[in-house]
Parts: C-alpha cells; structure tokens; sequence
C-alpha cells in the first residue's frame, strides 16, 4: 500500500519530538506492510467517514483513511491517558 500524507499531518509532525517521530516512521513502515502488525492495534476511528486510528506509542496516536491502495495519513496527535 501506499503511504499519502495530508497537510495537518505534516504540520503535527514540526511538534513531535525526534523519539516520537521515529517511532512514528517504524509504526508507519508496519502500516504499509500489514495493517494487522500487532504493535499498531489499529482500528476504526470514525466509522461514519471511515478514520482508523492506530498506536505510534503509549502517548501519541495517528489517524488515516484507506481509499483504493493508499493509507492517506489525516493527523497525529496526543493521547489522553
């Protein structure tokens, strides 16, 4: 699969911290591999616009949609504990 980045993406990305981001870029690379890697315990977000939502640790979480043969990355954020 292909891996598209959406704008708010890219901006949230300037305000992570360089261990986050490359914990970012491994759970990613698992994504474009295999949506059911375990370390991503991903799942629907929003099912009514069809937004998944999946680990990049115990703090932060990203968020995309499928269309056809792409992952289109929408946003990364916090995780409230």
């Amino acid at each position: 699969m292909k891996i598209l980045y959406h704008e708010n993406f890219k901006e949230a990305l300037l305000n992570l911290s360089d261990i986050t981001k490359k914990k970012l870029k491994k759970q990613i690379k698992y994504l474009s591999l295999d949506i059911r890697h375990p370390s991503l315990h991903a799942k629907k977000f929003d099912e009514s616009q069809d937004i998944w939502q999946t680990r990049v640790d115990k703090s932060f979480r990203f968020y995309f949609s499928i269309d056809s043969d792409a992952y289109i990355l929408l946003d990364v954020k916090s995780h409230p504990k």
